[in-house]
């Protein structure tokens, strides 16, 4: 359901006040420590953010996307990081298109009141990276069971859910005609598995976001908790895909607007040699650039909202608003980090901690060279490329 724009200006403001009670410090000691911000979270779910997609029969708001792109660019616009939690918002929507009427009603009222977290996504494997047709997960039936062995990686906050939704294939590759048939959806009980055959280990990388490596052998999963049919599981990740990359591109924006405004501030604060240093156009052209790239932005993030709540094919409006959003975001965060000059390696400044953050985009949820090689393809009708 599309939204007015006098609601989602009164969203904004809710967001707003909301991050507003989570002072700067509460951030920079969660990423000191690498800690979940588990009270933010709580406090989105609350006030019911996080289940804005999920319809109101099932205890959602039933709102559309881009009232969810104006959660998650207000999130990060204020200086927090809604990584931690924005997966809720897409993941939910395969269980919401694909399940059946049981399946739904048992996850995702439990989900809208925060009983039961959806926030993790297995797909990504060691030996296929982007490639995902040719992920080696494998689930066997077994009379009312499957059987799942593999290995997943760069799986966030499997740590901080309770559920979540894995692709595996349940037809090798070799046996089947085109290589995306045979790849199945499970919504897996993470909290009944884990020491049954899930293990997870977390990695610790540049930024705080609580991803990790899942190792599946012989874990069980109930027959009743595969997500649609069987075989068909490929064809409905790509849904909540293009949703993911236009979600994350509104977060881009947020991050960009927060740079920005966080530079604007400075230079006109900062008196070198006696002057203001924002008067001196070696830093105001930057940041104006830095400006003018996330305006651009953030028209085709609106556009690809606005087609995707339509129910346009959206592909390469979702691509393109991910890659030219997550390059204004990065701009804008070397230009902040530049305009501070050694204050911006500061932690106090939180600069340094969000120019770490909103680099991950440019990498996920999917690369920059796979991007261009979908719109070289699907757009401009050039020769596949891999």
């Amino acid at each position: 359901m599309s939204v007015s724009q006098q609601e989602l200006n009164d969203i904004r403001e809710g967001v707003i006040k909301l991050c507003a009670t989570f002072p700067m410090e509460y951030w920079r000691a969660l990423d000191r420590e690498r800690r979940y911000p588990t009270d933010f979270v709580r406090a989105l779910t609350e006030a019911g953010y996080l289940s804005c997609l999920i319809p109101e029969e099932f205890g959602g708001s039933g709102l559309g996307i881009s009232a969810a792109c104006a959660i998650l660019e207000e999130i990060q616009a204020s200086g927090a990081n809604g990584s931690q939690c924005h997966a809720q918002m897409y993941t939910m929507g395969t269980v919401l298109r694909h399940g059946n009427p049981s399946q739904k009603a048992m996850y995702l009222p439990a989900i809208a009141k925060g009983e039961l977290r959806l926030q993790a996504f297995g797909v990504t494997e060691p030996t296929a990276g982007t490639d995902t047709t040719s992920i080696r997960t494998a689930a066997v039936k077994q009379g009312d069971k499957y059987i799942v062995n593999g290995q997943k990686v760069w799986t966030s906050r499997a740590e901080h859910s309770d559920l979540m939704l894995l692709l595996a294939r349940t037809t090798s590759r070799d046996q089947v005609a085109k290589k995306t048939e045979g790849i199945s959806v499970f919504i897996v009980d993470m909290r009944k598995a884990l020491g049954k055959g899930l293990t997870i280990r977390p990695i610790r990388t540049m930024i705080n976001h609580g991803t990790t490596e899942v190792f599946f052998d012989n874990m069980e999963v109930p027959a009743a908790n595969l997500l649609g049919e069987e075989g068909k599981g490929f064809r409905y990740i790509l849904d909540g895909m293009n949703a993911e990359r236009i979600l994350i591109a509104a977060e881009c924006i947020g991050d960009a607007k927060w740079f920005i405004k966080k530079a604007s501030a400075y230079a006109n604060e900062r008196k070198v040699f006696g002057r203001p240093i924002g008067q001196n156009q070696g830093v105001q052209f930057p940041i104006a650039r830095a400006y003018m790239a996330m305006r651009a932005a953030e028209l085709m993030v609106h556009k690809a909202a606005e087609m995707y709540e339509n129910k346009e094919p959206c592909g390469a409006e979702a691509n393109m608003a991910k890659q030219i959003a997550s390059e204004a975001s990065w701009q804008a965060a070397d230009m902040c980090l530049q305009t501070h000059g050694g204050y911006g390696f500061a932690e106090e400044y939180d600069i340094e901690r969000k120019f770490r953050e909103t680099r991950l985009y440019q990498i996920a949820p999917i690369s920059t060279n796979l991007v261009l090689s979908y719109v070289a393809e699907h757009v401009l009708g050039l020769p596949r490329s891999y």
